[in-house]
């Protein structure tokens, strides 16, 4: 992978995290407000979810 990937496939993160406050600001602060409610594990374990999610996709699509 070059520097160009990772630079290509951070500018879609943000493309993508900016979807919703874009398109829904007022459901976007409501799910932000839910989030801050969370407990410290429950974070860890949807960042988990999160990574595992990532890098099974990635182990398919190679």
């Amino acid at each position: 992978m070059d520097s160009n990937t990772f630079w290509t496939a951070l500018a879609l993160v943000l493309v993508i995290e900016g979807l919703l406050p874009l398109v829904s600001p007022a459901r976007w602060r409501r799910v932000f407000v839910q989030i801050l409610q969370l407990r410290d594990g429950q974070l860890r374990f949807f960042g988990l979810c999160s990574i595992l999610t990532g890098l099974l996709w990635l182990w398919l699509m190679s």
